[in-house]
């Protein structure tokens, strides 16, 4: 399993323990290179170091559960109906694209996504946060991460 898959999974995993811990729900921007990955939320302020600490500890609580990833092919239309908007980020898909590969972590992480996943959370590894940066002006907030 390559480490930009095994990060790129865990992208996921990470969006889900932002939104439980923050309560954020809107994806700005991701990036994934090798072992190291980035996800850009949309946020009002810098999150405390104890919320850091939560959202990696959820994360790699959700990683040691070493529960199984959906990936499901559908209709743009069944898959709006079944999540909303929940399945999309601030980065639109062309309305062209009629048939989505949607990402499905029940419970946890839900997103059309068309990039190569891991088949368990425990093949990620493990999550580390190594650096988090807000940019007031713009409402965002930066969080980098490897994975180990």
């Amino acid at each position: 399993m390559s480490d930009e898959i095994r990060a790129h999974t865990a992208l996921h995993v990470l969006k889900g323990a932002v939104a439980k811990v923050l309560g954020v729900k809107w994806t700005a921007g991701v990036s994934v290179q090798g072992s190291h990955g980035r996800l850009i939320v949309q946020f009002d302020r810098k999150p405390s170091d104890d919320e850091m600490a939560r959202i990696e500890e959820e994360a790699n609580a959700m990683i040691g559960e070493d529960a199984r990833v959906e990936v499901l092919e559908m209709d743009r239309t069944e898959a709006e109906g079944r999540w909303g908007n929940l399945i999309y980020d601030l980065f639109p898909l062309p309305a062209s694209i009629t048939r989505l590969q949607i990402f499905h972590l029940p419970g946890w992480n839900v997103n059309a996504c068309n990039k190569q996943h891991t088949g368990t959370t425990s093949e990620i590894g493990s999550l580390k946060i190594s650096k988090v940066r807000f940019r007031t002006g713009k409402k965002l907030l930066e969080i980098s991460y490897d994975v180990q």
